[in-house]
């Protein structure tokens, strides 16, 4: 319902500009350079989903190699314990627990075809523990915040996205999305414990989050303090460690036995599912934001937003055209999928703002999405702290993915 009205709007605010233009400023094309930006937004669509293809047959054909490999599994026994410090009440040996770890463990890995339906069976599980069938318990609302952050090792769509629409080194935003998803889930996370009394001086706690912060700000620190490193770690450590991920992946296959290439094409079938799936949503965001933005729309809105963050004292403002993906984010990842490439079509898909869409893109979830379907899915009417823990991830991922894409793209 909320992005039926958004599109409606959008649609209804560039007609009226358009009509403002034609009759004020006397721009008697106006009408014509929106139904051409509006065809050509079309064709874009299906081009993009073209090219996408290999690389999401590629991608998920690795995940799946990994995925049947024990990949999910190693990850399962690697957090268990962090877990069961975060859901105090959630028996060990209950298979609720089993379901979280497995969800989170898919996510992590991209995975979202798997990710989903073990989530889906997480929040059954859980509701089985709930003594209030309407209201969601303390572990389905740190579970669903722990989701709605976005926490994932490789975004696999982001790449391919990058890759398919030519970006010199599509693979270089991989350590500025990891840094950023981490600090938004992690913020997020401390948000809920705080909620629930829970304490995160406990020894697994401490452990786990000192070890992972510590990691991420040694990286930032070396960053900060010597910056002629950025490009180049940039560039070797992201590939490096994907290429390290997908020959772990087909070496542990090979130790079980598994049948590496025919698990790559059943992954890689799956790829070309999800690539013709996105066409009709690419295509419904990509020509009303093509229609909004020839419009001259989005120019006032961003003008007014550069305006105002100039007029509070911030002087480098190139952050700003990248906003409207941070801000559609958490309705609807297809629109900021589209606004992310609408970006691109505009700056350049390696221009400052192209690489900071993409890190906003992939640094969070749709929270609203995913509260509807995970707390819908068990019939919960009553969410209650739930979508003010997934907007601060959404608002912690915004301010650190400005700073990292400062840090590693600044020169660009």
């Amino acid at each position: 319902m909320l992005l039926n009205r958004l599109w409606i709007g959008m649609f209804l605010i560039a007609m009226a500009t358009g009509l403002y233009r034609l009759i004020w400023a006397q721009e008697l094309e106006i009408f014509k350079i929106m139904m051409d930006a509006l065809f050509d937004a079309a064709k874009t669509a299906f081009e993009i989903a073209l090219y996408l293809t290999g690389a999401l047959c590629f991608w998920l054909g690795i995940m799946k190699v990994g995925e049947k490999a024990g990949a999910i599994k190693a990850i399962t026994r690697l957090i268990s314990p962090f877990f069961t410090k975060i859901f105090p009440e959630v028996p060990a040996e209950h298979p609720a627990m089993g379901s979280m770890v497995m969800n989170i463990s898919a996510n992590l890995l991209g995975l979202d075809n798997a990710a989903t339906p073990l989530g889906l069976k997480a929040m059954n599980d859980l509701q089985e523990l709930n003594p209030d069938k309407d209201t969601a318990s303390n572990a389905q609302i740190m579970f669903m915040v722990l989701n709605a952050s976005g926490l994932t090792l490789i975004p696999v769509s982001i790449l391919a996205l990058r890759a398919s629409n030519g970006a010199a080194n599509p693979t270089d935003i991989f350590l500025p999305i990891l840094i950023t998803t981490y600090f938004s889930t992690l913020g997020a996370l401390i948000y809920v414990c705080i909620r629930q009394r829970i304490s995160l001086f406990q020894k697994n706690i401490l452990i786990y989050l000192g070890a992972l912060t510590a990691l991420i700000v040694s990286l930032l620190t070396f960053l900060l303090n010597y910056p002629q490193y950025i490009d180049s770690f940039s560039m070797i450590g992201s590939n490096l460690l994907l290429f390290g991920i997908i020959t772990t992946f087909i070496v542990m296959a090979m130790r079980q036995k598994v049948n590496v290439y025919d698990s790559f094409i059943e992954g890689a079938k799956e790829g070309f599912q999800v690539s013709i799936t996105i066409v009709p949503y690419l295509v419904a965001m990509l020509c009303v934001i093509a229609v909004f933005r020839a419009s001259g729309s989005m120019d006032l809105l961003m003008d007014g937003i550069r305006f105002l963050f100039i007029e509070i004292g911030i002087r480098s403002v190139e952050f700003v055209d990248a906003l409207p993906v941070a801000f559609m984010k958490p309705f609807s990842g297809s629109g900021a999928r589209a606004l992310m490439i609408d970006t691109w079509n505009s700056l350049g898909v390696d221009s400052f703002a192209g690489k900071l869409a993409a890190t906003f893109q992939g640094s969070t979830e749709t929270t609203f999405y995913v509260l509807a379907v995970y707390f819908g899915a068990v019939n919960i009417k009553n969410t209650r702290y739930a979508a003010i823990g997934g907007l601060i991830a959404d608002l912690i991922g915004l301010i650190v993915g400005i700073f990292v894409a400062y840090l590693f793209f600044s020169k660009s």
